[in-house]
């Protein structure tokens, strides 16, 4: 399957925060979850991929194509929902959507109305009366309304109830039936991503730590647990991350084989897969211990 995005050596210098030579690729049919800290450069990033920042130095490939050459065509073929509504506060949502409509050549009034109906939008009242959960209800409507072979999402499920990010996530599985198609977001929510995402990209600090498939990635770590009579049998392990108690010490270890995971747990040691939020605290957190 072809990349349907392809960042590489991708720099671009902020006011206090640099982008550092970002590279990562993303093939079509897929969901690819991007998380990081606060400050990490997510936004930054997407920013970039949609051309809202210009880029100083590298390159940003969609559908094969780049910006500089072609960035009316690349947005025409993306849904993009940023971090924060757009639209105008004080029109009300079908005027809004009147305004937007004739930007996509491939816009689908059948579609925009059928999630109207899923999301229960209000669809006579202005944009300032809305709660934000039901302005990213909208901004998603408007996404999935034209056919876009790429969706793009800042931080979709943020402030939304539990319902709702359910039912987008549901959604988003059913947009990547469709193999020609791809969704890309960023979360602080890593259990969205364990429930839907194919691959995920973590950054850190204005750099990428890991882009990987998810199940992958998976393999790759274990969580270590043991009293503290065991710290050193773990600690010799150079686990990524620790931490300690009184009584007790978590580690976070990466690539251990059969034979020192069966000889870890004769010894008393528990092992099992952590979850991609105790990768990511890990990760940050290190070097040395908690």
């Amino acid at each position: 399957m072809e990349n349907i995005m392809e960042v590489k050596r991708v720099s671009k210098r902020l006011k206090d925060f640099k982008l550092d030579q970002i590279s990562f690729e993303f093939k079509r049919g897929f969901i690819m979850g991007l998380i990081g800290p606060n400050g990490s450069g997510k936004t930054s990033l997407i920013r970039c991929l949609m051309n809202l920042n210009r880029i100083d130095s590298g390159e940003v490939k969609l559908f094969g194509m780049t910006h500089q050459q072609y960035t009316r065509e690349i947005k025409q073929r993306i849904g993009f929902v940023y971090d924060q509504s757009y639209f105008y506060e004080d029109v009300s949502l079908k005027k809004n959507k009147r305004i937007v409509a004739p930007f996509y050549r491939d816009w689908d009034d059948a579609i925009f109305y059928k999630y109207a109906e899923i999301f229960e939008l209000p669809l006579k009242k202005k944009v300032k009366q809305l709660s934000k959960g039901m302005k990213m209800k909208f901004a998603v409507a408007i996404a999935l309304s034209h056919h876009a072979e790429l969706i793009i999402l800042d931080e979709p499920t943020a402030g939304l109830d539990p319902i709702f990010r359910r039912e987008l996530l549901d959604i988003l599985l059913d947009v990547i039936q469709d193999e020609n198609k791809s969704v890309f977001f960023s979360t602080h929510i890593t259990t969205d991503l364990e429930q839907v995402a194919d691959y995920i990209t973590f950054m850190n600090q204005g750099k990428i730590v890991f882009s990987k498939e998810k199940e992958a990635m998976f393999d790759e770590y274990c969580l270590a647990r043991g009293s503290t009579a065991l710290a050193k049998e773990i600690e010799s392990l150079q686990p990524i991350g620790v931490r300690k108690t009184a009584v007790s010490i978590e580690a976070l270890i990466a690539d251990v084989d059969r034979q020192q995971a069966s000889s870890l747990q004769e010894r008393g040691v528990q092992l099992q897969r952590p979850t991609l939020e105790d990768i990511m605290y890990y990760t940050v957190k290190k070097p040395g211990t908690i």
